[in-house]
């Protein structure tokens, strides 16, 4: 599959098949996460974690033998970093069909910690289960999927804006580029990404969700804003900036980062 049908066929999965990653699998999987970088330049370790040995668990998984962790730096930008890099390990897992779903909340979060040897300048922001797929979802699978319309997305016009917010894009001034982004997946569905085109120039705002605050150390959704980049980029390439470009916008909307393709 080519990098739009990964992102557009790629599903969170909670339900498992129950067999351990093959060795052929493994082995392809962490040569990849090991190379993995952001725009960034802010370094996310990567650490497989079996699930038995560490007593590791979701009540959301079924099937699940290994989880894989990530920890990165207490430093600005390190949850846009953070998501960039975790969503390239998920859309290379994919092609390998291999299943992942991010996992912030329902998780006992110390065990994962202590597994992942977090240290106390270190953030272990997000965790995911890694296997094959089951063929049918458990019914915690389905409910949760349906209680966040999760195979659904905000129209084109709601995301993507010409020159200034004033301007809203329709589907036939939409491509793949950003496509790529209106189906990138983020926390509970909100899809919080809002972008705004002027030529070859991708200007990347956050919206903020009033009704969506979550009690953590960091910022849930600047790590959607770094899937999206990374689903941005990886189909177009680009030269990446933090250049904030004045446009006018609501309280709620905070700048994030610019892409030039």
């Amino acid at each position: 599959m080519n990098m739009m049908e990964l992102i557009k066929t790629r599903k969170s999965v909670r339900t498992f098949d129950g067999r351990m990653l093959s060795a052929e699998d493994r082995e392809k999987l962490c040569s990849y996460i090991a190379a993995i970088r952001n725009p960034y330049e802010i370094p996310v370790e990567f650490i497989l974690l079996d699930a038995k040995e560490n007593g590791l668990f979701s009540p959301v998984i079924e099937g699940e033998q290994i989880y894989i962790a990530a920890k990165v730096p207490k430093v600005a930008h390190c949850e846009e970093a953070f998501g960039y890099s975790f969503e390239k390990m998920v859309l290379y897992a994919w092609s390998l069909g291999i299943g992942t779903t991010w996992i912030g909340g329902t998780m006992k979060r110390e065990l994962f910690e202590k597994a992942a040897g977090t240290g106390e300048h270190e953030i272990m922001m997000i965790v995911s289960p890694l296997g094959y797929p089951a063929k049918e979802k458990s019914e915690v699978e389905v409910k949760l999927r349906k209680a966040v319309h999760a195979d659904e997305r905000l129209a084109v016009s709601e995301l993507f804006f010409d020159e200034d917010f004033s301007k809203p894009l329709n589907g036939e001034d939409s491509d793949n580029l950003l496509e790529a982004v209106r189906w990138a997946p983020s926390a509970v569905n909100i899809q919080p990404w809002r972008v705004v085109r002027r030529g070859n120039v991708f200007h990347f705002y956050k919206k903020r969700a009033q009704n969506y605050i979550r009690k953590v150390a960091w910022d849930v959704q600047k790590i959607d804003m770094g899937i999206a980049l990374c689903h941005f980029m990886s189909v177009a390439g680009g030269t990446f900036a933090i250049t904030d470009p004045g446009i006018t916008t609501d309280e709620d909307m905070e700048y994030i980062a610019t892409v030039t393709v």
